[in-house]
């Protein structure tokens, strides 16, 4: 064991720090597991318990603590297990919204809001940078966004028109450093990269070193309200708390956001290449689903981070979504090695912008932020300062156009249905889809699928040693029957993202309950 001489308040343990999916990313591969010293008290009344340790949590926490209030992050796995520990890392002034989509559904100001909240994002992660010392890779870098043929090259030109409307610095460029050929292009000054994980773990220690308690391995099951006391249950144990926050992309259980959030797994590899010929930028190019593109140097060795291919969760082949990214890449640079694979999850929100407020349906005091589409750095950090803001009884100006009550039926609509409808099929169809020729028989050792045995459907994992995981295949949450994802070994909910590890265990919500264990 070695300690942090920086802090007094956090040791650094050898354990290496441990996400959400089998795959490991290439920001685990030079870190280790911080944990602090001091503990939970059991009597204690918290200002604030905040569940879940990712960028929207600590980014909150931080905030009360500097505020002088007494903040419990409690997180059912370790700090950067979720989204966080998964992203690629890239920070941008623009968003997967773009600002002309944002602008036809909420109105120029409403446009104006949304990059405003994306810039601020932005600055407050720089200003923690700077302020905490936090050694994170940060990089000021320009980024590209380009069009290879006449019908994205109209999309560009209605992008560029949205960035235009709400101030954010882009020109037309003939030079994009990419080896893919493109028709028309934009250049944005001023975005940035770094090493999201290492960033997280500066948070960590300045919410620490500023009287913060994390508590690691604690799932809550429930939360019951006590006069102006919030009771939250952890199997025996009990936190208290005057207000929540849910930082957990999506709160657990079935909620308004059930319906309004789309969940999306999206793929990234970490690749060497032959040469020294890595780009220098931040590229994106407008297929869709879009691939997008950068270099980020580890412990010396330079990478290529590409990532795209994204689709629902629980939906489509990962195993295939991998193998198509890695050949877009192979096409266009020469690859040595792919170093590191590995994916992520998000959810879209329906209107494209983020829910961040109160729970609707709970009682007072109960935050979320969720809805982040791929923007999460910027979104999750600004979703910490407008929650910090709300419980501590300030107002915000973003409370409104992100409001977790809001009703945009007519932009909105469209995309309900459709994701929707979606979960409707999946509720019946995935009934009706196992055959009763399905047989453990026919399951191959690290392999799982969803089986009919003596008439009843079992999720089947048959690993490495030929021992078998057996579990009720119906998600815990909506009831919907989960998907085997063989390239991050865990059972995908396709209605609503609930996913859990090969013995039930729920690795990310809306599901609040394990998978039941089958003793066959």
């Amino acid at each position: 064991m070695k300690t942090d001489t920086g802090s007094t308040t956090d040791k650094t343990i050898g354990i290496e720090i441990a996400r959400d999916g089998e795959h490991t990313s290439a920001w685990q591969s030079d870190l280790i597991q911080l944990t602090s010293i001091p503990a939970h008290q059991p009597n204690s009344i918290y200002d604030v318990l905040i569940i879940g340790g990712g960028i929207t949590g600590l980014t909150a926490g931080l905030r009360l603590q500097n505020e002088g209030k007494q903040c419990l992050i409690a997180d059912a796995h370790t700090i950067g297990f979720g989204t966080t520990g998964g992203t690629s890392a890239h920070i941008n002034t623009f968003a997967d919204t773009t600002y002309t989509d944002a602008e036809s559904a909420f109105g120029a100001a409403g446009a104006q809001l949304f990059a405003d909240a994306i810039n601020e994002g932005v600055e407050i992660i720089k200003n923690n940078i700077n302020t905490y010392k936090i050694d994170c890779d940060f990089e000021i870098k320009k980024g590209y966004l380009y069009a290879e043929d006449d019908s994205q090259a109209k999309q560009l030109d209605n992008i560029y028109k949205g960035l235009m409307n709400v101030g954010v610095n882009a020109n037309y460029t003939n030079n994009v450093p990419t080896p893919v050929a493109w028709q028309k292009a934009l250049v944005l000054e001023n975005q940035a990269q770094f090493h999201p994980l290492k960033y997280l773990q500066g948070l960590q220690k300045a919410y620490l070193k500023a009287g913060g308690i994390i508590v690691e391995n604690t799932k809550i099951n429930e939360i019951e309200q006590e006069e102006d006391i919030h009771l939250a249950r952890s199997g025996n144990e009990v936190f208290k708390a005057r207000k929540v926050i849910y930082a957990t992309h999506m709160p657990p259980g079935i909620t308004v956001f059930t319906f309004k959030c789309a969940p999306y797994r999206s793929y990234v590899l970490g690749v060497e290449l032959t040469t020294d010929n890595y780009p220098d930028g931040l590229i994106y190019d407008l297929q869709e689903p879009y691939h997008y593109i950068r270099t980020h140097e580890i412990d010396g060795q330079k990478y290529l981070i590409a990532g795209g291919n994204d689709h629902k969760t629980g939906h489509d082949d990962p195993g295939k979504a991998f193998e198509d990214l890695e050949k877009y890449v192979r096409k266009y640079y020469q690859v040595s090695s792919v170093k590191y694979k590995w994916s992520s999850q998000y959810y879209i929100p329906v209107d494209g912008l983020p829910y961040i407020g109160h729970v609707p349906g709970k009682a007072e005091g109960i935050y979320c932020a969720t809805g982040f589409n791929g923007n999460g750095m910027m979104l999750g950090t600004i979703s910490g300062k407008i929650l910090s803001d709300l419980t501590a009884g300030k107002e915000s100006k973003y409370e409104k156009v992100f409001s977790t009550t809001r009703i945009k039926p007519i932009d909105g609509f469209t995309e309900f249905v459709k994701e929707n409808a979606d979960v409707a099929y999946h509720f019946i169809a995935d009934r009706l889809s196992v055959q009763d020729t399905d047989s453990l028989k026919t399951l191959n050792n690290d392999s799982g699928k969803v089986v009919e045995v003596d008439g009843k459907k079992i999720a089947a994992y048959r690993d490495k040693d030929g021992n078998l995981h057996a579990l009720n295949p119906v998600c815990t949450h909506a009831k919907c029957i989960v998907n085997w994802n063989q390239e991050e070994k865990s059972w995908d909910c396709p209605c609503h993202g609930a996913r859990y590890d090969i013995n039930g265990i729920v690795l990310t919500g809306p599901a609040d309950m394990d998978l039941q264990q089958i003793t066959l």
